[in-house]
């Protein structure tokens, strides 16, 4: 009887997830602002360094985009994304941001790898070059995008972008742009800041509007202190004439 050992797929391919910290932090900005693009939407799935298998039986063949998106998956953790157990269903838009130890040849790989198994659309970014490339499918071909500038992906509906400086700006579909970590701490403490602010602000104009009716309050004491006082005195303090 011939047994067989049940195929292991890694979770890592021992590579580490970016070569520098500019690459890294370039990863994160790309793939948290994804998760905050579909945050809402159960069946968006979102990942980023994630070996990806699109063969059953064969775990060499894989790829970890620097950030995918598949529609039409569910949230949640995953090892790896292997797409048999995912109704076949490949990622759909892939990201990729390079870093000077990458080859032309590895890139290329990548590529063939992207076009054959089925990736919609894929973007690369490179910061140290200032450059933006995307390709999108056309039947089974993934086709050079003339121009980034101004394109709006056709499945994230978001816009890209490259600053004077080179930095890449993803916009959302309400045209706020994707941000940071510290982009986002910062208007977070402003936000808070203007609510400290609006709090103590409310606090002063109750504190005097308290002011004010304790004064009222006190007024029509001595109002009425008076007018017991002219009573003792046996004067009518409604009677204008006494």
């Amino acid at each position: 009887m011939v047994t067989t050992s049940p195929i292991i797929y890694p979770e890592s391919d021992g590579l580490p997830m970016a070569e520098n910290t500019i690459q890294f932090e370039w990863i994160v900005y790309i793939k948290k602002g994804l998760d905050w693009l579909f945050i809402d939407d159960p069946s968006v799935f979102v990942a980023g360094d994630l070996l990806w298998y699109p063969v059953e039986g064969d775990n060499k063949l894989r790829q970890a985009p620097d950030a995918m998106v598949v529609f039409d998956r569910p949230k949640g953790d995953r090892a790896s994304y292997q797409q048999w157990l995912e109704d076949d269903t490949p990622p759909h838009v892939v990201f990729e941001v390079i870093a000077p130890g990458h080859t032309i040849p590895e890139m290329t790989r990548k590529f063939q790898f992207y076009e054959r198994y089925g990736v919609e659309e894929y973007y690369i970014y490179d910061p140290d070059r200032a450059s933006l490339g995307g390709f999108l499918r056309q039947d089974d071909r993934l086709e050079a995008i003339e121009s980034m500038e101004a394109w709006v992906s056709p499945r994230l509906n978001v816009c890209f972008g490259l600053t004077p400086e080179g930095d890449l700006v993803l916009i959302r579909p309400n045209g706020q742009p994707f941000e940071t970590y510290e982009q986002i701490a910062e208007r977070a403490e402003q936000e808070r800041s203007r609510a400290d602010h609006e709090r103590q602000r409310a606090d002063q104009e109750r504190q005097r509007a308290d002011a004010a009716e304790r004064r009222a309050q006190q007024a029509e004491a001595e109002v009425q202190r008076l007018k017991a006082q002219l009573q003792a005195l046996g004067h009518n303090p409604n009677d204008a004439t006494s």
